[in-house]
C-alpha cells in the first residue's frame, strides 16, 4: 500500500478536491464546495487536507475548530481506493491538526442513510453522540433537513 502525503491544499488543488467531493456525493446545491474551501483556507482555525499519492488526490478533510471543539467535515477517499487505509490516514491527519492547535475533542456529522461513513468512523473509535443538532438559515432559505 502506498503511503498518502498529506498536506493543505493549494489553489491548483481545488477542481480536483471539489471533483473528489462530487464522486463521494459530499456536496449538495445549497453548499458551494469552492466558497467552502475558500473559507476554511482564510483563517487560522482551519484548513483543508488533501493525501495524495504520487499527484493523485486520493482522501480530503476539511477541518477547524471553534476555540472549544474540532470539526471535521468532507472527508473523502477516492472510490477506486478505498479499503487502502486512507480513509484512516485522512482521519488521523485531522486529529493530528486539531491537537496541535490544543483542541481535545472533534465532532462530525454523518447523515443518517449513509451507513457505511457511520460504521468507517466507529471502526477507527467514534461514537455517535446524542446530541441533536438544530440548524437555521441566514439567508432566508427554509431549513434543510
Amino acid at each position: 500500500m502506498a503511503a498518502l502525503a498529506i498536506a493543505p491544499v493549494e489553489d491548483a488543488d481545488i477542481a480536483a478536491v471539489i471533483a473528489l467531493w462530487q464522486r463521494c456525493n459530499l456536496t449538495r446545491p445549497w453548499n458551494d464546495p469552492a466558497a467552502d474551501i475558500a473559507l476554511a483556507r482564510r483563517g487560522p482555525n482551519a484548513t483543508v487536507l488533501a493525501g495524495r499519492v504520487g499527484d493523485a488526490i486520493m482522501a480530503t478533510a476539511m477541518v477547524g475548530h471553534d476555540g472549544h471543539r474540532g470539526w471535521v467535515y468532507y472527508v473523502a477517499t477516492d472510490p477506486d481506493h478505498r479499503g487502502k487505509g486512507f480513509g484512516r490516514a485522512i482521519m488521523k491527519a485531522a486529529e493530528d491538526w486539531l491537537r496541535e492547535t490544543g483542541i481535545a475533542k472533534l465532532q462530525l456529522m454523518v447523515r443518517r442513510e449513509n451507513v457505511s461513513a457511520g460504521a468507517f468512523y466507529q471502526s477507527i473509535g467514534y461514537a455517535e453522540s446524542q446530541t441533536i443538532v438544530f440548524a437555521r438559515w441566514l439567508d432566508g432559505r427554509e431549513p434543510t433537513p
